[in-house]
């Protein structure tokens, strides 16, 4: 019993940790995999007014799904590990100052970069206040995935126009959008039945 009791907590952690999608190219199996993500992404579209596909599209970019990224380590003299290249972490990708403004304006302070339904509804509100700010369409994968990387104040200054990778990636991200776009499109109405598996039992 006291084995158990031990072990039990231990378990609990292991049940939040989610893996990512087993087809992360296809927007239905996705959300046919997890009914929970596509209850969040529905209720960051009625929050927001952000279509679905835009956030995913960005966070298969910056996380492949992994609730636990982080980005890539400095290497002093090239080989000996000297912390990270900045504080984003989760889902999003989210950084730390980045983050602390969204919990002060729209989430709580209980929010948390590695739950999904806390990254979308920061996706939600950073596109949303990216439209607001430098008039960009919640539709628009490249726009938004440029404000993203960049920050507003960068994307006013136009700091991508050196950046030709960025601007590739961004082309990505909005082609991978308009993928998803079309695929959820074609389960919709499935998915909002209940269609997911949670919808067989």
């Amino acid at each position: 019993m006291r084995g158990l009791f031990y072990a039990l907590p231990l378990l609990l952690l292991a049940g939040c940790a989610t893996t990512p999608p087993a087809d992360p190219e296809n927007l239905c199996a996705i959300f046919r995999e997890k009914p929970d993500w596509h209850k969040a992404a529905v209720k960051v579209r009625d929050k927001w007014g952000v279509p679905p596909q835009v956030p995913m599209a960005m966070m298969y970019q910056e996380s492949s799904f992994r609730y636990d990224a982080l980005p890539p380590r400095y290497y002093f003299l090239g080989f000996i590990p000297w912390g990270r290249v900045s504080s984003a972490y989760g889902y999003a990708q989210a950084k730390d100052e980045t983050w602390s403004d969204y919990q002060r304006e729209a989430g709580s302070w209980l929010s948390s970069r590695d739950d999904f339904g806390d990254a979308m509804d920061f996706m939600g509100w950073y596109i949303s206040k990216t439209q607001r700010l430098n008039g960009i369409s919640k539709w628009d994968g490249y726009g938004q995935y440029l404000n993203y990387h960049e920050g507003w104040t960068g994307y006013r200054n136009r700091s991508y126009d050196g950046k030709a990778w960025l601007k590739r990636v961004a082309s990505q991200v909005k082609t991978r959008a308009e993928r998803f776009g079309a695929q959820y499109k074609s389960c919709e109405k499935e998915l909002s039945r209940g269609g997911g598996l949670l919808g067989w039992f």
